[in-house]
C-alpha cells in the first residue's frame, strides 16, 4: 500500500505499507503507539503522532501546510513525523493516490524552498 511519511524537515518518503498490519507500520515509523488521525482531504488520512506535543517533537511545517491547503483554511500546528495514506469511502485505509502523492510532495518542496529562501534573506518586519 502506498503512502508517504513527511518529516520535520519537509522531506517526504515514499513508503510501502504491508496491507495486512498497515497500522503496525504506521505507528512504527511514527515511534508512537498512540497515533491520531487527520481526514483533512476526503481521500487521504494523516496519521499524526499521538504524544507529539507532549514530548516536544518538532513543528512539521510541511504537513500543517498540506493538511491547511486540503482543509482550505489554516489550522492548528502539527509536529513530529506524519503519515500519509489513502481513504476509501467507508474510511478505511488504502493506497494513496498519485495525484495526492505528488501534491504532498509539492508541497514540501515549496516548504522548503521558503525556508531556505528565509534563511538566506530574512523577510522584512515592522521590527526596529
Amino acid at each position: 500500500m502506498h503512502a508517504v511519511r513527511i518529516d520535520p524537515d519537509a522531506t517526504v518518503t515514499d513508503l510501502n505499507l504491508p496491507g495486512a498490519d498497515a497500522q503496525s507500520a504506521i505507528r512504527e515509523h511514527l515511534g508512537s503507539d498512540a497515533v491520531d488521525h487527520g481526514v483533512y482531504h476526503r481521500r487521504a488520512v494523516l496519521h499524526i503522532h499521538g504524544n507529539g506535543h507532549d514530548l516536544g517533537l518538532p513543528e512539521n511545517l510541511a504537513a500543517w501546510a498540506l493538511a491547511s491547503a486540503w482543509r482550505g483554511m489554516p489550522l492548528y500546528p502539527l509536529v513530529g513525523p506524519v503519515v500519509v495514506t489513502g481513504r476509501t469511502e467507508s474510511g478505511d485505509v488504502t493506497s494513496l493516490d498519485d495525484d495526492l502523492v505528488q501534491h504532498a510532495k509539492a508541497v514540501a518542496r515549496t516548504v522548503r524552498d521558503t525556508l531556505a529562501e528565509w534563511r538566506a534573506r530574512p523577510p522584512a518586519s515592522n521590527s526596529i
